[in-house]
C-alpha cells in the first residue's frame, strides 16, 4: 500500500537529519583534533602582544580558565555538552560570546552570498540558454570557452585581479571592507555599503556562473533534439516562442537545484572573496580563528557553516522532489 506524500516527505527529512546530526559530529571532533594538534598556542594568541609580560604561573591560570589544561576528549566533551544547551562558548581573540560574533558576521555573509548567488544564477541560466539556442556558432564557442576557464580559476585571484583593475587602477569602488573606514556606523550610509558589496558580488558572481551556464546548455540541446520538439518545430514554432513553451520548464528545475546545491562552493569562494577584500564576514572571521587558536569560535563556525552548507543542499533536494512533475508520478506509484 503506497504511502502518503506526507509521510514519505517527513520520513525523507527525518533521514536528513540524522544525517546532519552525524555529519556534525564527526565535523567538530576532526576539527577539534586539527587544532589540538596544530602548532599554534591558544594561549599565547589569547595574551597577544603582552606575552613577555605574562609569566608561567599566570599562563596556567589562563590554561585552567579556558580548560586547555584538561585532556583532549575532556575539553571536546566538555565543549559538546555545552553546545548541547545553546552555549557555543567565548571567543578566545574577540572576548566576546561565539554566538554574538556568528550573528553580526553572518549578516554580512549573508547580503554577500546571497546576492552573488542570485546574479550568477540568472546569468548563468540566460548563458546557458543562449549558448544552446546558438549550438555551433561563435557565440557559443564563447560561452564555453568562458565557463571553462572561469572553472578552473582561483577565487582569490580573481578578486585580486578585480581589485586591481576596478579599485586601483580605475578608482571606481573602494579598495576593500565593509564600510568606510574612519566613518562612525551612524554616519554610513546604505549607497556606502553597496559600494562596498559590489566587487566582492562581482568576484563570486562571474566565477559561479560556469556550472549552472554549461549545464543548462546541455540539458536544453538535450530537450532541443527531443521528438516533441522536433514536432513543434514541423508546426512552425521556433526562437524564443518554442524555448518558452517546450525548453524553460525541463531546464529550469535542474538548474535551480543545482543552484541550490552549489551552497557549498559558494560559501567556500566567499571565504576567500572576503579574505582578499577585508569584508567583514564570517570568513574573514574563519581564517582569524584558524590562524590565532581560537577553537571555541573555529568550532562555531564549522557548525555553522556545516548546517548552512546542509540547509541548502536539503533545499536543493525538496525543490527537486516538489516541483519536478516526474517525482510526483514516482510518489504515486
Amino acid at each position: 500500500m503506497p504511502k502518503s506524500k506526507g509521510g514519505k516527505l517527513g520520513l525523507f527529512i527525518l533521514m536528513k537529519g540524522v544525517r546532519m546530526a552525524t555529519l556534525l559530529v564527526a565535523i567538530c571532533f576532526i576539527s577539534f583534533l586539527l587544532v589540538k594538534n596544530s602548532p599554534i598556542d591558544p594561549i599565547q594568541a589569547y595574551i597577544g602582544a603582552d606575552m613577555l609580560k605574562v609569566g608561567p604561573e599566570q599562563r596556567e591560570k589562563i590554561a585552567e580558565y579556558w580548560g586547555l589544561d584538561q585532556p583532549v576528549m575532556v575539553q571536546f566533551l566538555s565543549w559538546g555538552s555545552a553546545v548541547l544547551k545553546g552555549d557555543l562558548g567565548t571567543s578566545m581573540i574577540f572576548r566576546r560570546p561565539v554566538s554574538e560574533i556568528i550573528g553580526e558576521r553572518f549578516l554580512n555573509s549573508l547580503v554577500l552570498m546571497l546576492a552573488a548567488w542570485l546574479l550568477s544564477g540568472v546569468i548563468g541560466f540566460v548563458m546557458g540558454v543562449v549558448a544552446a539556442m546558438k549550438k555551433g556558432t561563435w557565440i557559443d564557442r564563447m560561452i564555453k570557452w568562458y565557463c571553462f576557464t572561469l572553472a578552473s580559476t582561483p577565487t582569490f585571484w580573481m578578486g585580486l585581479l578585480i581589485l586591481i583593475v576596478f579599485a586601483v587602477w580605475l578608482g571606481w569602488f573602494p579598495v576593500g571592507m565593509g564600510v568606510p573606514a574612519g566613518v562612525l556606523s551612524e554616519n554610513v550610509t546604505m549607497i556606502d555599503r553597496i559600494q562596498h558589496l559590489i566587487l566582492p558580488v562581482l568576484t563570486l558572481s562571474i566565477l559561479g556562473v560556469a556550472n549552472v551556464a554549461l549545464h543548462t546548455r546541455q540539458k536544453l540541446i538535450d530537450v532541443l533534439a527531443s521528438d516533441y520538439v522536433l514536432f513543434a518545430r514541423a508546426r512552425g514554432e521556433q526562437g524564443f516562442v518554442l524555448f518558452w513553451r517546450h525548453g524553460l520548464r525541463n531546464v529550469a528545475l535542474p538548474a535551480i537545484t543545482l543552484q541550490f546545491a552549489a551552497f557549498s562552493e559558494l560559501f567556500g569562494g566567499a571565504v576567500l572573496a572576503e579574505q582578499v577584500f577585508s569584508y567583514p564576514g564570517l570568513g574573514q572571521a574563519t581564517v582569524e580563528a584558524g590562524l590565532r587558536g581560537d577553537v571555541p569560535l573555529l568550532l562555531g563556525l564549522v557548525i555553522f557553516s556545516t548546517i548552512f552548507v546542509f540547509v541548502g543542499n536539503l533545499l536543493a533536494d525538496l525543490s527537486y522532489h516538489v516541483l519536478d512533475p516526474r517525482m510526483k508520478e514516482v510518489r504515486k506509484l
